[in-house]
């Protein structure tokens, strides 16, 4: 009697078997790379209404973080610079430039800028901008390199896991309070000692619990 599947077919369950594996693998795979915030967020750079220079303002002009976001030591929130902020200089510098069209617009109308966020985290976190500054961690651990920016660009995942990593060990981040700003400022030598000397003298420690974030 002919045999109804020839020998081939005995191999047949162990390719799909190997076929299921591979698409459940690429699928973790899928979730894991294309669902992560260092895919979804790291680079994420919107165009803004008024075409601001971080580059040209901090590098340049030597301006301070902290003139603009005025609430970076005292409150959660760092602060977008109302319109007001901008005219204290250009109403006397490049003040008919075509580049400043929309601040004199939300100036003259009384109107807000509609800056778009670019760092942002979820509804269901809470942080705190004065907890960190006041603990010496520098805008540029969050930020990145700001001054070398035309157009503002994340440069970080803010995920939880990148928190975290940061708050079970904070030592690598920790600098001179008066230093938070200062896109420029290098760790010596006895880093280390000097981070475990802050942490001692502030009382750091981060919270690594749900509460610490999630409230």
């Amino acid at each position: 009697m002919a045999q109804l599947f020839s020998k081939k077919a005995n191999v047949t369950p162990v390719y799909f078997l190997i076929a299921v594996i591979l698409i459940i693998l690429f699928i973790i795979f899928a979730f894991w790379y294309w669902g992560s915030p260092y895919y979804t967020d790291v680079g994420y750079q919107p165009e803004q209404p008024v075409p601001y220079s971080h580059k040209f303002h901090v590098s340049e002009l030597g301006m301070d973080c902290r003139y603009c976001h005025v609430g970076v030591e005292t409150s959660a929130v760092a602060g977008v610079p109302p319109t007001q902020t901008c005219m204290n200089c250009h109403t006397m510098i490049k003040a008919d430039s075509d580049s400043l069209k929309v601040v004199k617009a939300s100036w003259d109308n009384n109107i807000p800028i509609q800056w778009i966020k670019v760092h942002k985290s979820p509804d269901y976190v809470y942080f705190d901008h004065s907890a960190h500054t006041n603990a010496g961690i520098g805008c540029v651990s969050c930020h990145g390199r700001v001054d070398r920016m035309n157009v503002v660009v994340q440069m970080e995942p803010l995920s939880m896991k990148w928190c975290l990593d940061c708050h079970r060990d904070p030592t690598e981040h920790i600098r001179p309070i008066s230093e938070v700003t200062n896109m420029n400022w290098k760790r010596s030598e006895d880093h280390l000692q000097f981070a475990e000397q802050m942490i001692k003298e502030l009382h750091i420690s981060p919270p690594t619990d749900c509460q610490g974030c999630h409230r």
